[in-house]
């Protein structure tokens, strides 16, 4: 081997750094990912049927109006 026991150095630094890190929180994103897209697609679904609900009035108002 050409690199010696850097292999092992650099492991060791590593799993040290992960020890370190472990109780940290990250910063980016929070992990609600998932909820957050399903609450912003039940919004969103809401949004559509009131339009379809405007919709559909609009329609039913000009039918009875020919």
């Amino acid at each position: 081997m050409t690199r010696g026991n850097q292999r092992e150095i650099d492991r060791a630094r590593a799993q040290a750094r992960a020890e370190k890190n472990a109780g940290k929180k990250k910063e980016k994103g929070d992990g609600n990912q998932a909820q957050k897209l399903s609450n912003k697609k039940e919004a969103d679904a809401e949004i559509m049927r009131k339009k379809q609900q405007a919709a559909a009035e609009k329609a039913a108002a000009q039918q009875a109006g020919k």
